[in-house]
């Protein structure tokens, strides 16, 4: 029997099936620019990914987890993970959109602009399954300095399958790599690893040697093969870890549990020790760092991506209900205030989406050889940390203020603003916490002095006609005067980022939209909370939330 108590009203729908990708007129002009020959595929993923099945299949994935079997049934060791279907499905989209090698297996004008507007479409569904994704593209330049090893991968790394079977190298049809760097001991600081490397046949480049040690977050730790950074002979070095070893034998990196992590909870983040684990040596011995570290900058991008899809897909959650929930006689996206923070929102999403887009267009311009531009360098050597600091960081206050549009309802798990605010810190913890961008960002000006002079100068010829970003880059011209100490870098990072936002902003956004965001960022009394935009004319407000999400979608 029921007992009915009252009627359910003013509950707001679910989300209905959109396009990601043509809902998005920052993304869409950004890709006719400058990756047009892409713009067919993104229609068709962004329609596939804006489904209520698609967000489905991602909220499964985050709610069943991976579980650890370290033994089978009679006891002998397997050291296997058990994903749910979901996390597969995920994983077979993003191969099929080859978001793990697009700009190596297709070099073309573009190439990384155009696998940057993917990995954003498919960052707004889910996050986790994106990390194999990650270090397997960030790996492949790594490898390809690596002829015959590479030979033998190309194939399977450039495939569009997800293949999931837990088999040597040889006898599968595509395959995944992760990364080992941080240890107990050091964190961030890996030169105080402990883990040591015997040659077996050899020393140095190409040789195999057998590891012992331990690795504290060994992300995806049955993908198929792991760059791993340990002590040889002569100091700090790069191996490559396969899953399995050549003889047909599973290799002894022997996974001690998972971590219970606040997010990205589909993913799978271990804890390994290796017991002669067989790897061989890649780049030169002592060079670990300098070898590896080329990879971990190229996953600092796709942190800055997946944290702008985040703010993207909350932004689109909270416009939308605001646009269906009354409360006090009206609707909350007719209420003054509430408008306010919605196109507040809107235009940070807008010029985090606009600062990735350029530093995607900056690698693709650094991967043309016959053209050494030092402003490009600059772009993406010294605004990608800065860009990780800044985009990562308001990722984490956007989503929270995206789950207070939705009240209450937005602080169950049943709803999607939850899982989005715990998934928002980790872009700003992996591949470098804030001070270690931050001091990054003063390391590159060091080092680039040309690139970033020229870069100064770009910022004050685009703002010349702009008192408020005039103002911003005179401001972070006096940062500058005297040489900046570490105690400054958090402030620096942050201003130039909000330069480059400011003259993205007025390069490719509408003029108004320009306005206000360059005026509330240079001014101290805005911008420390959404919701303090200047007051403006309701026509130019109502630009900034249509642009942003189309009453229409």
């Amino acid at each position: 029997m029921q007992w009915p108590t009252h009627d359910v009203a003013n509950q707001v729908p679910d989300l209905p099936d959109c396009n990601l990708f043509t809902t998005d007129q920052a993304l869409v002009d950004a890709v006719r620019r400058d990756a047009g020959w892409h713009e067919h595929d993104l229609i068709r993923s962004g329609a596939e990914l804006g489904t209520c099945a698609m967000r489905d299949i991602a909220a499964q994935a985050n709610h069943h987890l991976p579980e650890l079997h370290t033994h089978d049934r009679v006891g002998n060791r397997i050291d296997a993970v058990e994903f749910h279907s979901a996390w597969h499905q995920l994983l077979a989209m993003q191969r099929r959109e080859n978001l793990q090698a697009l700009p190596w297996s297709e070099p073309r004008d573009g190439a990384h602009l155009a696998r940057t507007a993917g990995y954003f479409l498919q960052a707004q569904l889910e996050s986790g399954s994106l990390c194999p994704i990650t270090m397997t593209f960030a790996a492949i330049p790594l490898l390809q300095k690596e002829p015959a090893l590479f030979g033998e991968l190309e194939a399977k790394l450039f495939s569009r399958e997800h293949d999931a079977r837990d088999l040597p190298i040889a006898q599968k049809r595509s395959i995944m790599i992760g990364m080992g760097m941080t240890e107990k001991q050091g964190g961030s600081d890996v030169r105080s690893n402990t883990t040591h490397a015997r040659a077996i046949d050899g020393s140095g480049r190409c040789a195999p040697y057998l590891l012992t040690g331990h690795k504290w977050f060994f992300s995806v730790p049955t993908c198929d093969a792991h760059l791993v950074l340990a002590q040889a002979d002569d100091g700090l070095s790069c191996f490559f870890v396969p899953r399995w070893r050549p003889d047909g034998v599973k290799n002894t990196v022997l996974i001690q549990r998972l971590k219970d992590k606040l997010g990205n909870r589909s993913n799978a983040s271990g804890e390994v020790e290796f017991h002669d684990a067989w790897g061989v040596m890649v780049g030169e011995e002592g060079r670990g760092i300098p070898t590896i570290i080329d990879m971990a900058n190229r996953t600092r991008l796709d942190c800055v991506i997946g944290s702008a899809g985040l703010m993207r897909h909350a932004l689109v959650q909270a416009i939308h209900h605001a646009r269906h929930r009354s409360a006090f006689g009206r609707l909350l996206a007719e209420q003054a205030l509430m408008q306010n923070v919605l196109a507040d929102l809107a235009l940070e999403s807008e010029a985090a989406t606009h600062l990735m887009l350029r530093l995607a267009r900056a690698v693709d311009a650094s991967c043309d050889l016959m053209n050494d531009n030092a402003l490009e360098c600059a772009w993406r050597r010294i605004l990608t940390p800065a860009a990780k600091f800044w985009i990562c960081k308001r990722a984490i206050e956007f989503c929270g203020e995206c789950m207070e549009v939705w009240g209450g309802n937005g602080y169950v798990e049943e709803a999607p603003m939850a899982r989005m605010l715990r998934e928002a810190p980790v872009n700003s913890i992996w591949e470098g916490s804030g001070n270690v961008m931050c001091l990054d960002v003063l390391r590159a000006i060091a080092r680039e002095p040309e690139g970033f002079s020229l870069l100064l100068q770009d910022f004050s010829n685009r703002a010349a006609a702009h008192d408020g970003l005039r103002a911003m880059t005179d401001n972070l011209r006096k940062m500058l005067t005297m040489s900046p100490s570490e105690m400054q870098a958090r402030r620096i990072a942050q201003q130039l980022a909000l330069v480059a936002q400011g003259c993205l902003m007025l390069q490719y956004a509408p003029a108004s939209s320009a306005d206000v965001f360059i005026a509330s960022r240079s001014d101290a009394a805005s911008g420390r909370v959404f919701g303090t935009l200047p007051v403006m004319n309701n026509e130019t407000l109502q630009q900034i939330l249509q642009r942003a999400w189309p009453a229409t979608a």
